[in-house]
């Protein structure tokens, strides 16, 4: 190895301070803080916010945090896949297409019969301008 390029190596005191826990570990960390440990020595210290001491995967200790009802929207949107639950959400599903269809076809009837009477106006309308028969045997 050459000489003055590697970092230090040397043991660190850990603190994660959220339980209070101290740890002795090897390192290359430069710190400008020490602290005396139980064995008489000074060893550099590190302060930590978290560790495997106090993190809720390692403690088994996970929580769940629903922020903003996220997790009911999930289970809603797509509920807890059963071989039960997609029978059930299928009918459902058929009879909001149904109704849909029913609502386009009602608003075809509608613009077919506004259609129709419009095209009833307008021949009316011819009707009353140009005579008929009688009308020009009488002038």
């Amino acid at each position: 190895m050459r000489k003055d390029i590697h970092p230090e190596y040397r043991e660190v005191l850990f603190h994660d301070k959220s339980v209070d826990v101290y740890f002795l570990v090897p390192s290359t960390l430069k710190t400008d803080e020490t602290k005396e440990w139980e064995d008489g020595k000074t060893y550099p210290y590190c302060v930590l916010d978290i560790s495997s001491a106090s993190h809720p995967f390692y403690t088994g200790k996970q929580k769940l945090v629903d922020t903003g009802g996220r997790v009911d929207k999930f289970r809603k949107r797509f509920g807890n896949k059963s071989k039960a639950t997609p029978a059930a959400e299928a009918p459902a599903e058929e009879a909001v297409a149904e109704e849909v269809v029913a609502e386009e076809a009602v608003a075809e009837e509608v613009v077919a019969e506004e259609a129709v009477s419009e095209e009833a106006v307008v021949e009316d309308a011819a009707e009353e301008e140009t005579p008929t028969d009688e009308e020009s045997s009488k002038e």
